[in-house]
């Protein structure tokens, strides 16, 4: 009865990976994971291990500076000056004012509040399918959490995802970037006769959850200058992607071009390798705006002597590794063992991505482009049982979302798709035997 009691119920809002047959993890190094018997995972699924689960100069850096001292951020400290000047130094020069935090729902519940004391306005512009964290602030303006709860508030407004795969605008379209920035200039026109005003448009640098898209580059230029023009500010959730993941760039952000930067940038998930950790970053204006209001913010954990000590280490890997380089020279070796796959199985509809965030989307049909949900689910069973961890995402849950630790390497890569090959040819010919 004791043993029970520890466990959650089925109808617990809690859920696992492999809910049907789930993993007790025990132990984990680089890009593997081990249960209790010893067997080991690749994992493809963990972008919060940035640099490699339980890196020991991540583990070092945390375990020397909790020997010296843990404390809040009322003391001055030498961690948090240096690390908020190592994180400048990756950042356009504008976004130069850096608040800490504990997890990236934090952050981009400060972002929101940042960007509506600066613009004195409420409404706020998202992507459908996005999710931005799990605080009410931020249900409130995920439409993949509040479809499926109290709906839609009236002051937040949804924009069709820049998905020239399966979106509004397709490959095929003469000027997709256009095409999908004037649905945003048309949402703040229309809220605008309603006599509502935009604060901020809110995204995701790389939409995850949306389906593992890549946005044409451009959309976010153009997007940015109708929401200046209505007077609001641009938010990059970088929460995902950010710290080299996409392998040419630090933030993913930086794939729309040189001349693009946002007012707002959140960060988390990889930015302490696991250890509760994360930012925003803004500018000297915004941030001004937001200390005039004679409210102190003040975040009892963040930005402590430890967990920036563990920031500093985690950028120090980066660097030390060459991880970027090896998220492009992996990630593009990755993406075309992926395409290869793609001329041989009809399900595999579409391989998108940059560096080590990759999206394969599963479909049915190559016309109509309809999602292979159930396939996908099964597809993921059968990794599991040959010790790949892997997940899906997108509207359909057929999106096939590559983002493992940045230490997955080549042979990795090979044993990953070669996997995919033999289970989806073994699906064919089952299909076909029925």
């Amino acid at each position: 009865m004791i043993l029970k009691s520890l466990f959650l119920p089925p109808s617990s809002s809690c859920k696992l990976f492999f809910s049907n047959d789930p993993l007790k993890i025990v132990k984990a190094k680089g890009q593997y994971m081990y249960d209790e018997n010893g067997r080991q995972y690749l994992d493809c699924i963990n972008n919060v291990a940035h640099v490699g689960h339980c890196h020991p100069d991540v583990v070092k850096a945390a375990y020397e500076q909790n020997q010296l001292l843990n404390t809040n951020s009322r003391y001055l400290h030498d961690n948090l000056v240096d690390y908020a000047d190592r994180l400048s130094k990756t950042l356009p020069e504008k976004l130069c004012i850096f608040y800490f935090l504990n997890s990236g729902s934090e952050a981009n519940d400060l972002a929101l509040r940042l960007a509506r004391q600066y613009t004195k306005h409420e409404d706020v512009i998202v992507l459908d399918h996005a999710y931005h964290g799990h605080l009410t602030s931020l249900i409130d303006i995920s439409p993949y959490k509040f479809r499926n709860l109290e709906g839609q508030k009236e002051w937040v407004h949804v924009a069709p995802v820049p998905d020239t795969y399966r979106g509004l605008y397709r490959e095929d379209h003469e000027d997709s970037v256009t095409a999908y920035a004037d649905e945003v200039k048309n949402i703040i026109e229309h809220a605008h006769r309603k006599g509502r005003k935009i604060a901020a448009f809110f995204v995701e640098s790389l939409p995850s959850v949306g389906g593992q898209i890549i946005p044409p580059a451009g959309y976010f230029q153009k997007v940015a200058g109708h929401v200046h023009k209505a007077g609001g500010v641009f938010i990059a959730d970088e929460i995902q992607v950010g710290f080299g993941r996409v392998g040419k760039h630090f933030w993913a952000f930086q794939l729309q071009g040189e001349d693009f930067i946002p007012d707002i940038v959140t960060m988390g998930k990889p930015i302490g390798n696991g250890h509760p950790l994360a930012c925003v970053a803004t500018t000297k204006e915004i941030a001004a705006a937001f200390a005039a209001t004679g409210v102190e913010y003040f975040n009892t954990f963040g930005g402590n002597p430890v967990s920036c000590a563990t920031g500093l280490a985690v950028l120090d890997v980066i660097e030390k590794e060459h991880l970027q380089a090896h998220a492009t020279e992996v990630g593009n070796f990755l993406m075309k063992l992926l395409k290869d796959q793609q001329i041989k199985h009809p399900i595999i509809g579409d391989v998108r991505g940059c560096g080590l965030f990759i999206g394969v989307d599963l479909i049915k049909d190559q016309v109509e482009r309809t999602p292979a949900t159930a396939e996908a689910e099964d597809l993921i069973k059968r990794l599991k049982e040959k010790c790949i961890l892997l997940s899906t995402d997108g509207p359909g849950r057929n999106v096939l979302k590559f983002k493992p630790p940045m230490c997955f390497n080549m042979e990795d890569a090979k044993f990953l798709v070669e996997t995919i090959d033999k289970i989806l040819t073994d699906m064919e010919k089952e299909c076909l035997n029925h």
